[in-house]
């Protein structure tokens, strides 16, 4: 039984609807986390109202968990993840990878149908070809998959909303990495294309008091200071605000494995878009110091 309402958005023009906020289930595949602790989180998040999960064929446990734990409630979230490599005795970026990647996400993941399959950060030269697609347009046929998404960013991302043979796409969208949203996000929200927001928070740069030398939100921190905003304690809900309500975006998934944080981040999402003027002042500072800033894949 849901205890919060998150609202509710048309994925494109698939006939899908999805969350606002989705679960980036990275985070669950790790192999050191509790299987219990990540069974009630799983469970819970679907209470709460989320009703997509994100994943992907290089989470580590992360699909075999999402199967254990909520392939009992198959009906109530819709289901995406990502293929393309990593298949025992197969060929990266090939046709018999991604046919082989599907059945392996619908096995693991204890369901007959992926809802959204995306090649997961395909390189444009592989995609140009079309092999893959072609692949993945096979699965759809066949009933295995509803929807062939992109997952990326930069010109590879350009190429798959231009070439029009996706009904999904997927990329960063944050305070510090906006170069896809006049090029990708809004045009596909226009074309009827779903769009799902990577990174909503930016890995949370703001944490770090010092540059996070090799650390994942290393180039984020670089951006943030050379943009010189700083929203202090309300960083973590103005940036999720910011991409969330950024027109074009359908849902913005955030990863986590601590329940609390998810919690927060549906409160965020229920205080609605940010006014015009701090949008104004966000989209401004990037402008301002774009030092050719590319989407972080």
């Amino acid at each position: 039984m849901k205890t919060a309402t998150i609202p509710q958005r048309a994925y494109g023009s698939t006939g899908l609807s999805v969350s606002l906020l989705g679960l980036g289930a990275g985070q669950i595949g790790d192999g050191k986390l509790d299987e219990a602790h990540v069974g009630r989180l799983l469970n819970e998040v679907l209470d709460l109202g989320v009703t997509l999960i994100d994943t992907a064929r290089g989470y580590g446990l992360s699909e075999e968990r999402i199967g254990k734990h909520i392939a009992h409630r198959r009906n109530e979230y819709v289901l995406s993840t990502k293929v393309g490599y990593g298949i025992d005795g197969v060929a990266d970026w090939t046709y018999d990878c991604i046919l082989a990647g599907v059945d392996r996400a619908l096995k693991l993941m204890r369901t007959d149908h992926i809802d959204i399959a995306h090649l997961h950060s395909c390189p444009q030269e592989t995609l140009e070809r079309g092999e893959v697609i072609d692949a993945l347009d096979r699965c759809v046929s066949d009933g295995k998959v509803r929807v062939a998404a992109y997952s990326g960013d930069n010109e590879p991302l350009v190429w798959a909303l231009a070439s029009g043979r996706f009904r999904g796409l997927m990329c960063s969208v944050n305070v510090f990495d906006q170069c896809a949203i006049d090029k990708v996000v809004t045009l596909a929200g226009k074309r009827g294309i779903g769009l799902i927001a990577k990174r909503p928070i930016g890995n949370a740069p703001w944490l770090h008091p010092s540059q996070p030398n090799g650390q994942y939100c290393e180039q984020y921190w670089l951006r943030m200071k050379a943009m010189g905003i700083d929203f202090g304690a309300d960083w973590s809900d103005i940036a999720l605000r910011f991409t969330a309500f950024t027109e074009g975006v359908t849902s913005c998934i955030v990863g986590g494995k601590n329940i609390d944080h998810i919690h927060s981040n549906i409160a965020s999402i229920a205080r609605g878009p940010l006014t015009p003027d701090v949008v104004s002042k966000i989209r401004a500072a990037f402008a301002q110091h774009d030092d050719n800033w590319c989407g972080q894949v």
